[in-house]
């Protein structure tokens, strides 16, 4: 199972967890795995077009997917997928 680190942000959609293990896939399954155990998450990780919000950043491991191939990307068994909404302020 693939590991989803979750930002602080989101964790009152899955019960206060920091991590949750999803099966492995690519990254849009992992999203609607996500989606089908915590309700309103995958709301606030892709549009109502199905594309990750501009204001979302996911990472495998080290690389942000945009950089790979968006929601087509391959998540290994062993990969850690990390969840990490923008931060803006003035």
């Amino acid at each position: 199972m693939a590991m989803v680190r979750i930002a602080n942000s989101l964790r009152p959609l899955v019960g206060g967890v920091a991590e949750v293990d999803v099966e492995a896939g690519d990254l849009g399954a992992v999203i609607g795995s996500l989606a089908a155990t915590y309700p309103g998450l995958a709301e606030r990780i892709i549009d109502e077009s199905g594309r990750l919000h501009g204001f979302v950043n996911v990472f495998v491991g080290e690389v942000e997917c945009r950089t790979l191939d968006g929601l087509s990307t391959p998540i290994d068994p062993d990969a850690v997928v990390a969840v990490v909404p923008a931060v803006a302020g003035g």
